[in-house]
């Protein structure tokens, strides 16, 4: 159930006992490009990181915004309770350990981008999960590049 959440806006919260492993919800919107994507958050007024958008593996890009379910309010944590993974091209919210009736449900967002992750780019994308595992951001750590040893 949707409700007013002590991380962040609204949440989703657990109406029953949920199981470990137990698929909870998919996650669903409308299905768009990502230039599309782009457009609607510039049209908007907000940056990109303050959408309804998941990305799926063909490039394309799931809005929750439009024509969503529940799904979309559920909160990025770094220690989270659950865990999105995509099958078949549609993305479904599955428990991670056992969920107790009235936890807010959450997973890591794991935002990739790929511009330097200044400290005001963290603060644009900054996590109040409030878990003893926190990060302090919703962004995937940068991918560090080898440096070329000399032959």
């Amino acid at each position: 159930m949707v409700r007013p959440s002590p991380i962040h806006g609204k949440g989703v919260f657990a109406a029953r006992a949920i199981a470990a492993g137990e698929r909870i919800i998919e996650y669903r919107g409308e299905r768009i490009t990502w230039d599309e994507a782009t457009r609607r958050a510039a049209e908007r007024g907000g940056p990109i990181n303050h959408t309804f958008y998941f990305s799926l593996n063909d490039g394309r890009v799931i809005d929750g915004g439009s024509r969503g379910n529940d799904a979309r309010w559920i909160n990025h944590a770094c220690t989270p309770n659950c865990e999105a993974y995509e099958e078949d091209g549609r993305v479904y919210i599955h428990a991670l350990r056992d969920i107790e009736a009235g936890e807010e449900l959450n997973y890591n967002y794991a935002l990739i981008y790929d511009e330097r992750h200044t400290p005001a780019l963290k603060r644009l994308f900054a996590c109040r999960c409030g878990t003893p595992g926190c990060t302090g951001t919703m962004l995937a750590p940068k991918r560090r590049q080898k440096k070329a040893t000399a032959a």
